[in-house]
C-alpha cells in the first residue's frame, strides 16, 4: 500500500457525505425504511486515538507481513474498499478515519481492521470465496467494526490501558514474535487479541451493518451469510480459519442477515466490478502463500514460541522455594518459581525450569512447568468449551487421554473445571497434564495448564497447587 493510495482514500472519506447520502436516497425507491437501528457502544477513546492505534499497529503489520505487491490485486482491493467507504453512514464515517485495504500473502483465511482504518486481507480469504459480493462482505463487515470503534470500546470496557501498548500489542498479537521479551517487561498480555476478540453482540452489529453498507454499494447482502458458511464449512473440515477465533458467531448468522436483505429489499449483484475471477487468476500466478505456522518457523527459529531453555534430556532442577510475581500486562498475574523462565506466544505464556523446553527431532518439546492462556470459547457452556480446548490438544498429541473424570473446581477466584489428563511426550516419557478452565468476561477460556513427567509428579503437586492459587485475573 502506497503513501498514494492511503491520501486517496482519506481524501474520498472526507467528502463523502454527500456521496453517502445520495446513495441512501437511491435506496428510497425500496423498503429499507426497516433497517435495524446499530449505535456505537460506549467509548473514552477519541477518534483521534483510534487512527493512532491504527496507524501504529499497522505500520509493524505491514513490516512483517508478506504484503502482496501486484498492482492489479492492490487497486482491485483499494477499488472494492473505497466503494464500501463512500456507502458508509455519514454519522460514523468521521474524516478523521485513515482508510488503507492491503491484501496480504498468506493462506489463512482471515481479514482484519484495525481502529482508525487500516484494512488487511488475506489471499485465503480471496481465494475461498465463490463471488465478488463474498469478498465485499467481509470487508464491509470489518469496515463495519472501524465505523462503530469496537476495538477501544473492547479497551474502555478494560479500563486503564495506555494508548500505545494498545497499538504495540494490536501489532504483537498479530504479528507475534517478540511476545516473549514484551512479557517479560510487563506489557499488555493478550491485550491485542482481546481488543481484536470482538463480543457476539459486536458481531451482530458488525454483521448488519455490513449488510446496509453492501446494500448501498449495490451488493447482496445475503453473500456476507453466504461467506459466513464457506468459513464454518472450512471450520468444520479441520481448517480452524483464523477469522473465527475472533468473530464468533451470533448465532442464526444466515437468518438474521438474510432478515435484514429482505428489509433493505436489495437483490442481484448489481455492484460486483466484474474482475474478480481475473483477480484470482492474477493470483495464481504470484508467489504460494505462507501460513502463519511458516511464518512463526521464521520469528522463532522453528517453534511456536520464542526460544529454547536449555537443553532437552539434560538433568531439570527442582522447583525454587522463592517466588516472583509476574503481570500479565492487566489481564492477569501469577507467582511462579524463580528459577523460572517466561516464554511467550500472542495468547499464552509458559513459565519452565532448565532444560524442560527446546526442540527433539524438529518438535517443540514442553516437558516440565506451567501454561496461562486464552482461547476461543467453542460455546458458552464451560464444559463444551473445554471439551473442545482439549480435542485441539489431542489433534497435535495423539497419545493424550483422560486420567480422571473432569471436576468442579474454584479457580482464579471463579468457577472451573479441572482435567487430569496422561500423554507420552516425544520423549518417549509418560507424563502428566492438569488443565483448569474459567471464562473471561467477554467470553473467552482461560486455562492454566501443568505438565510434568509421571514419575515426578508428587515432586510438583506443591508447586503447582501454590502457582495455581496465586492466579489472578483482573478482566472484570
Amino acid at each position: 500500500m502506497t503513501a498514494r493510495s492511503i491520501n486517496r482514500v482519506r481524501r474520498r472519506a472526507v467528502g463523502q457525505t454527500l456521496v453517502a447520502l445520495v446513495a441512501s436516497a437511491s435506496l428510497a425507491v425500496s423498503p429499507a425504511l426497516a433497517q435495524t437501528e446499530i449505535k456505537p457502544p460506549k467509548n473514552k477513546y477519541t477518534v483521534e486515538q483510534d487512527v493512532q492505534i491504527g496507524r501504529e499497529a499497522a505500520a509493524e503489520v505491514r513490516k512483517e507481513y508478506p504484503i502482496i505487491q501486484n498492482d492489479r490485486v492492490q487497486d482491485y482491493l483499494e477499488r472494492l474498499g473505497e466503494k464500501l467507504v463512500r456507502a458508509a453512514p455519514p454519522a460514523l464515517n468521521r474524516p478523521e478515519f485513515e482508510y488503507s485495504f492491503t491484501p496480504v500473502n498468506l493462506k489463512e483465511i482471515n481479514a482484519f481492521a484495525l481502529p482508525g482504518g487500516p484494512m488487511f486481507v488475506n489471499r485465503g480469504m480471496i481465494e475461498a470465496a465463490g463471488t465478488e459480493g463474498e469478498v465485499v462482505g467481509v470487508m464491509a463487515h470489518e469496515l463495519s467494526h472501524v465505523l462503530l470503534r469496537h476495538g477501544t470500546a473492547n479497551a474502555t470496557k478494560a479500563q486503564g490501558f495506555q494508548i500505545g501498548a494498545i497499538a504495540g500489542a494490536i501489532a504483537g498479537a498479530i504479528v507475534g514474535g517478540g511476545w516473549g521479551q514484551v512479557i517479560s517487561q510487563g506489557s499488555q498480555f493478550g491485550l491485542g487479541t482481546w481488543l481484536l476478540k470482538y463480543s457476539r453482540e459486536y458481531e451482530k452489529q458488525a454483521d448488519l451493518l455490513g449488510a446496509q453498507i453492501m446494500a448501498r454499494a449495490g451488493y447482496d447482502p445475503r453473500d456476507l451469510a453466504h461467506m459466513f458458511e464457506t468459513i464454518e464449512r472450512q471450520s468444520k473440515g479441520g481448517g480452524s480459519p483464523e477469522w473465527l477465533s475472533s468473530h464468533p458467531d451470533p448465532g442464526n448468522r444466515t437468518e438474521y442477515i438474510t432478515r435484514e436483505a429482505q428489509q433493505l429489499g436489495v437483490s442481484g449483484d448489481r455492484g460486483a466490478t466484474g474482475d474478480f475471477r481475473e483477480i484470482k487468476s492474477a493470483m495464481a500466478s504470484l508467489p504460494p502463500a505462507k501460513s502463519m505456522a511458516e511464518m512463526a518457523r521464521r520469528d522463532t527459529g522453528g517453534g511456536d514460541e520464542p526460544a529454547s531453555v536449555g537443553t532437552i534430556g539434560e538433568p531439570v532442577p527442582p522447583p525454587s522455594s522463592s517466588y516472583r510475581t509476574v503481570r500479565g500486562g492487566q489481564l492477569f498475574q501469577i507467582s511462579v518459581p524463580s528459577n523460572w523462565e517466561g516464554l511467550s506466544s500472542n495468547s499464552s505464556v509458559k513459565f519452565v525450569p532448565q532444560n524442560a523446553y527446546g526442540q527433539v527431532q524438529g518438535q517443540s518439546v514442553f516437558t516440565h512447568g506451567v501454561e496461562v492462556g486464552v482461547a476461543r470459547a467453542a460455546s458458552q457452556n464451560l464444559e463444551q468449551a473445554t471439551n473442545a480446548l482439549l480435542d485441539a490438544l489431542a489433534q497435535s498429541n495423539p497419545d493424550l487421554r483422560r486420567g480422571a473424570e473432569p471436576q468442579a473446581v474454584r479457580f482464579a477466584g471463579r468457577q472451573g473445571i479441572g482435567n487430569l489428563l496422561i500423554n507420552r511426550s516425544a520423549t518417549g516419557e509418560q507424563e502428566r497434564v492438569g488443565i483448569y478452565t474459567t471464562f473471561l468476561s467477554d467470553g473467552s477460556l482461560f486455562y492454566y495448564l501443568t505438565i510434568v513427567p509421571a514419575d515426578e509428579a508428587r515432586n510438583y503437586e506443591n508447586t503447582f497447587a501454590r502457582v495455581g492459587n496465586s492466579i489472578r485475573l483482573n478482566d472484570r
